[in-house]
C-alpha cells in the first residue's frame, strides 16, 4: 500500500529544518552507478520522523538510512527508475519521500511518480543481485521499458510512503533552478 500525509512536520520543525538546510551545502555522494547531492539529517530530525512513522503505522519501525536530497534542472537530472530493494545491504519493508521545498509552478506536474516495468510489472520481485544491478544499470533510464502508473503530487511537507519494492523515480526527471529538495528513509518494522 502507499499513502501520503500532508503536513507531517509541525509547521516550527518544518520551518527550522528548512532554515538548516538552507544553511549548508549539499555534497556529492557518488552511490553505484549514480550520483546524488545530499546532506544528513540530525539524530534528532531521525528520531522525530521515525516516531511520527511508527504512530502513523501502529508499530515500531527502524531506520536503515536517511537524507536529504537536491535535484535541479542541472544537478541529478537522470530518471533513474529503481526499487529499493537494496540498501546499505539490507531490504527495507518501506521508503518515505518528505518534500521541503515549495513546488515549482511552472512545471505542470511534479512529485513522485511510480512505474510498471514491461517485464516486471509494479515491483521488483526477490531477485538476485546481478539482475537488480543489471535493472539499475541498463534500464532506469530507458524509457521504452517502462508505463507511467501514477504521480503522487509534490506538495510541501508531504509525506509520502511506499513498499519499497515498488518502481518509482521523481516526476519529471529534471528538478528547477532553486531545486527540488526531500528528505529520503529506508526502514524496516520492528
Amino acid at each position: 500500500m502507499i499513502y501520503f500525509t500532508d503536513d507531517f512536520l509541525s509547521s516550527e520543525w518544518y520551518e527550522a529544518t528548512k532554515e538548516e538546510l538552507a544553511s549548508n551545502d549539499f555534497e556529492e555522494v557518488v552511490a553505484g552507478y549514480d550520483t546524488f547531492y545530499v546532506q544528513m539529517p540530525s539524530d534528532g530530525f531521525n528520531d522525530l520522523v521515525r516516531s511520527k512513522i511508527s504512530r502513523l503505522e501502529g508499530r515500531p519501525v527502524r531506520n536503515i538510512l536517511s537524507f536529504f536530497r537536491i535535484a535541479t534542472d542541472t544537478l541529478d537530472t537522470d530518471w533513474r527508475i529503481h526499487s529499493d530493494q537494496k540498501i546499505n545491504g539490507e531490504q527495507p519493508d518501506r521508503a518515505i519521500v518528505l518534500f521541503m521545498s515549495p513546488s515549482y509552478s511552472d512545471i505542470e506536474l511534479n512529485g513522485t511518480a511510480f512505474w510498471k516495468h514491461k517485464k516486471y510489472g509494479y515491483a521488483l520481485p526477490k531477485s538476485t543481485d546481478d539482475e537488480f544491478d543489471r535493472m539499475l544499470s541498463e534500464e532506469s533510464n530507458d524509457m521504452s521499458k517502462w508505463d507511467l502508473n501514477t504521480v503522487i503530487g509534490h506538495r510541501e511537507n508531504r509525506l509520502i510512503s511506499y513498499p519499497s519494492s515498488c518502481f518509482h523515480s521523481k516526476y519529471p526527471n529534471k528538478g528547477w533552478k532553486e531545486g527540488r529538495v526531500v528528505f529520503v528513509m529506508f526502514y524496516s518494522h520492528g
